[in-house]
């Protein structure tokens, strides 16, 4: 890694030595794309922060995006940075007072609006007198048009540089617990982390391999902001295609064909479950197990996902069932888990060939150090670290030890090779009225592997015993008004009981499992913008059921 380099080092050296080629790729619809090459997208970038720059804005000054993924992002960001600002990008999801608290707690000058799905929801947060330029692929709107914008303005000249300490970017941490957190990002940070993930990458693919990937998990959050933007700006070789919607996911997957693929264990479950509905899972296991047919089968469910030429599959954000991992092993994609922090610019741990057992989510990246406090939590010094939280100068002292390890809030456990476990959130860890603490992750990671269950979350604070909430799978919650699917599903679930319950300590038996009446999602407050389950949101809404449950008799409860 170079000491000196910054991110737009790289860029500029990839608009000189490979203008021509393709790195964006953008659907606008109707199956049709726009590519944009390094030169063009460049272009557009240089255009955008000379028209920035004419706002007569102060150095650093904080400009927000509110998009979904697509190519416009990261030529904004471009401009941002060249420009001489900070970008702070908004979750494309969040509400209008979400959206609000951060464009004033941020005090952001210029919002850019891009794609999104609720806008008119989200309009009202955003302050009467904040100027705002439209994407190209932006609701129907009355703001200055990023295409007008850069078709009367010239291109900024040269190689605008950046100092190691400026703040390139803030990103406002998805906000599981309370108000969500600014995370101060410099130039110098997020270089680091992007040098070590493209080097981790193409010590992968192979060098010259010329890399694909899609972008759709959110580009406000730091593990996509990391490993596909920021690792693609640095190594040059990637081209980057965007989803156009949830409705064309699966087009969009096979209009890439990526190389590399990383996703969260939910989605990574979902692809699962719809493989299941159109195979039961004991008759793809015993097809799998069949010496030539069983390859033949697994290239045809990977093609049908998408995924047959994914050299490197990862899988990050949350915990992942062990199981679910072999699955995909069995099928021959090698998906590895990984491990990191907004507050590190996701650069800490990853599973590669030489270390990489299920249920363990890696080594540390080169550059990382880690210990493990007397209580077990993880502490991590990473080259990707923050400067700090926003405005929270109390908080940035409490979450660092004296010798500037982060604390990272993870309970966990090293095997003598390195290999990191993650036994559970410090916060997350509750006591029943046996007195006994109880970790949920490990037992969630038993439930969440049974084809039946989507989510789960495993609670009890002061009762007997903990019990489960789960959320039934996809193509299964349809049906559960038949009785005859009601009674196998409680079926499964009372054997799913006993099993988990065999494999825990007493104290952490669940009393019972409990199925939750619809599903968690973004939109009903119960999953965070990265598919984090809001744990607090759901124990408060069944709390006036809990009593009963637990005062019948029954193994298996619908809410």
């Amino acid at each position: 890694m170079s000491a000196q380099k910054l991110i737009l080092d790289y860029v500029y050296e990839h608009e000189t030595a490979i203008p021509d080629k393709i790195y964006l790729t953008q659907p606008i619809g109707d199956g049709k794309v726009i590519d944009y090459s390094w030169a063009q997208a460049l272009d557009q970038s240089r255009r955008m922060a000379t028209h920035l720059q004419g706002h007569g804005f102060a150095p650093g000054a904080r400009i927000a995006i509110l998009s979904k993924n697509c190519a416009h992002f990261i030529m904004a960001e471009l401009a941002i940075w060249m420009a001489g600002y900070t970008t702070v990008a908004i979750f494309p999801t969040e509400t209008a007072d979400t959206v609000r608290y951060v464009l004033e707690h941020s005090e952001a000058s210029l919002l850019f609006v891009g794609k999104l799905d609720t806008w008119e929801q989200q309009e009202p947060g955003v302050p009467a007198g904040l100027p705002r330029i439209a994407f190209p692929l932006a609701p129907a709107n009355a703001y200055e048009g990023w295409d007008a914008a850069i078709a009367r303005t010239g291109p900024l000249a040269g190689r605008p540089e950046r100092a190691a300490d400026d703040l390139a970017m803030i990103m406002y941490t998805s906000g599981s617990t309370g108000q969500p957190k600014g995370v101060m990002i410099s130039f110098k940070a997020i270089t680091r982390a992007a040098e070590g993930i493209a080097a981790d990458t193409r010590s992968r693919v192979g060098p010259g391999t010329e890399g694909r990937m899609l972008s759709y998990l959110p580009l406000a959050h730091s593990f996509e902001r990391s490993w596909v933007e920021a690792a693609s700006l640095v190594d040059g070789g990637t081209q980057i295609y965007f989803a156009e919607s949830l409705n064309t996911f699966l087009q969009d997957l096979q209009r890439a064909r990526p190389t590399m693929f990383i996703s969260v264990p939910r989605l990574w479950l979902k692809f699962q479950q719809g493989v299941f509905a159109k195979m039961p899972p004991k008759k793809l296991n015993f097809m799998l197990g069949l010496p030539i047919l069983g390859k033949i089968v697994a290239r045809k469910v990977l093609k049908g996902l998408g995924l047959d030429q994914v050299v490197q599959a990862g899988s990050g954000s949350a915990p992942i069932p062990a199981d679910l991992i072999r699955w995909y092993r069995r099928l021959g994609l090698h998906l590895h888990e990984g491990y990191g922090m907004t507050e590190d610019n996701s650069y800490s741990h990853t599973s590669n060939a030489n270390f990489s057992e299920p249920g363990y989510v890696g080594v540390p990246m080169p550059g990382v150090q880690i210990r493990l406090s007397d209580e077990g939590e993880i502490l991590i010094k990473s080259p990707g670290q923050m400067t700090g939280y926003y405005k929270r100068p109390d908080l940035t002292a409490e979450s660092f030890t004296p010798d500037g390890f982060f604390r990272t809030g993870d309970l966990g456990e090293r095997r003598k090779d390195g290999l990191l476990k993650i036994t559970g959130r410090a916060k997350e860890l509750f006591k029943t009225a046996k007195g006994k603490y109880v970790a949920p992750a490990p037992i969630e990671n038993l439930l969440n592997a049974h084809p039946m269950i989507e989510l789960s979350i495993v609670s009890g604070v002061g009762q007997p015993s903990a019990y489960a909430m789960v959320v039934l799978a996809e193509e299964l919650r349809p049906r559960v008004g038949d009785p005859s699917v009601r009674a196998e599903v409680e079926k499964a679930l009372g054997q799913l009981l006993q099993d988990v319950n065999r494999q825990r300590p007493e104290y952490e038996h669940l009393r019972m499992i409990v199925i939750a009446g619809e599903p968690w999602s973004i939109e009903n407050g119960c999953l965070t913008p990265t598919m984090k389950i809001k744990r607090s949101r759901i124990e408060a809404a069944v709390a006036p059921q809990i009593e009963s449950w637990y005062a019948s008799h029954g193994a298996v409860h619908w809410a």
